[in-house]
């Protein structure tokens, strides 16, 4: 189903063609290595390279074999006559499936970190753009101290560098290829073979392995892939929470002629966002289901493979759609900065409650006397919906420790936000630094 959402790079890797193809590509390495080594003629390698699977005739063997790889080969053989014999000499299924996976997951981890890059470009590009809008910052869901729009899109933006640093050593694990035998111990293949052959296909060797790639690889990437998620889910959520009617400080695009309900004209609903949510627990449960694939039986089951048949896939899938999904929404995000400074006076002075307690103290005054004179003033804001300052100025403790131009004086948004510069600097957020340094952690491994 998350297939038919798919972009087409995502989509073909996932594919049966290129699944086969993989297979192909695997056992063609494996010759090419076996007659480097001597043991089959290297006359034949030209022609098993044109060897090609028939999907339709492979499908009408399956009916009768019931094994994917034996129906593989017996359509390979079809296409080669005499040199099929060189085909998968010494090898298990395994040997094929499991560095044929691998393949398919470097594709896809590829095409996920350029997804990635584009989400990174637009949340820096945005972060520059509202460095200085401010902003309510919220705990609990509760207004606690101004902030940025931008700062709060810069934490997203180094997120999403640390994801992309995750993703990459993923790749790095899973780039692993086996090719030695039944139980991992060459005993019809030799690990020259092994490393030959995966050297061709890009791959390193598993330095050991029994009948296959150990899992433990599988789990690293899939839960990398719903940390991924997770942060998305973190992103949607926040956009959710700020488009709300009562908040409407943001808001995902709402393109001319979309309705929001088949009832109600009037609604602008965060149906993008809430589908990003929904999407990361569906990958934070493929997730659950590799961590529990690792622990096989012996030298190994298959108790794994019917699962990973889904959760590879529809994980990389479900991942591409999402990033999708939410860089759309990132670039065409409807950004209110007026509402934002009136959702911030609505407690009416609120915010600054803990310079105040500062001030205060810094008079000589104890902590505990500072809190509540501070407390008593704030909570009569909240009850009496009157102005935080002009509460404190009637204040009898406060303006014995205060003079009102000092007390007003502390009533500045600006104080809040002035190392903005330097938290932008650390993060590279600078001039064209900060695209330089999204390409330098986009490389691959």
């Amino acid at each position: 189903m998350i297939e038919r959402y798919s972009r087409p790079e995502m989509s073909r890797v996932w594919s049966e063609e290129n699944k086969f193809r993989k297979w192909l590509d695997v056992e063609i390495a494996a010759c090419e290595a076996w007659a480097q080594l001597g043991v089959i003629p290297r006359s034949a390698i030209p022609k098993i390279k044109m060897a090609r699977v028939n999907l339709r005739r492979m499908n009408e063997i399956l009916k009768e074999t019931h094994h994917d790889v034996t129906a593989f080969l017996n359509t390979v053989a079809e296409s080669l006559g005499d040199e099929s014999r060189f085909i998968h000499m010494g090898m298990t299924s395994s040997d094929v499936m499991d560095t044929a996976l691998s393949l398919q997951l470097v594709e896809a981890a590829d095409i996920l970190l350029e997804d990635m890059r584009e989400l990174s470009l637009v949340l820096g590009e945005k972060a520059i753009q509202y460095k200085y809008t401010l902003q309510t910052g919220r705990t609990h869901g509760v207004h606690a101290e101004p902030i940025t729009f931008g700062l709060k899109l810069a934490l997203w933006f180094e997120e999403m560098n640390r994801n992309r640093q995750r993703l990459q050593e993923a790749r790095r694990v899973i780039a692993v290829g086996k090719i030695s035998g039944a139980v991992g111990t060459y005993a019809t293949l030799r690990p020259e073979l092994e490393e030959k052959a995966c050297a061709k296909l890009g791959l390193a060797s598993a330095p050991i392995s029994n009948q296959i790639i150990q899992r433990d690889r599988h789990a690293q990437y899939v839960t990398t892939l719903a940390i991924i998620a997770g942060s998305l889910e973190k992103f949607a959520t926040e956009i959710r929470h700020l488009q709300r009617t009562e908040v409407r400080e943001v808001e995902e695009p709402f393109s001319p002629g979309q309705t929001g309900s088949s009832a109600m004209p009037h609604k602008r609903n965060p149906e993008l966002c809430e589908r990003v949510c929904g999407l990361a627990r569906l990958v934070r449960g493929y997730a659950m289901t590799s961590l529990e694939n690792i622990a096989l039986w012996h030298e190994r089951d298959i108790s794994h493979s019917s699962t990973e048949r889904i959760i590879l896939p529809d994980a990389c899938l479900a991942l591409d759609y999402t990033l999708s999904i939410f860089t759309g929404v990132m670039k065409g995000l409807l950004v209110y900065p007026k509402k934002m400074r009136q959702n911030m006076d609505i407690t009416r002075g609120l915010l600054f409650s803990q310079r105040v307690l500062l001030a205060l103290i810094d008079t000589g005054m104890s902590r505990q006397d500072a809190y509540k004179i501070v407390q008593r003033n704030a909570m009569k804001t909240w009850m009496e919906n009157k102005k935080f300052l002009t509460l404190l100025k009637a204040d009898a403790d406060v303006a014995k420790a205060l003079p009102a131009k000092e007390l007003e004086a502390l009533f500045d948004y600006s104080y809040y936000v002035r190392y903005v510069d330097d938290i932008y600097a650390r993060l590279g957020l600078t001039g064209m630094q900060w695209m330089e340094r999204l390409e330098k952690t986009n490389s691959k491994f």
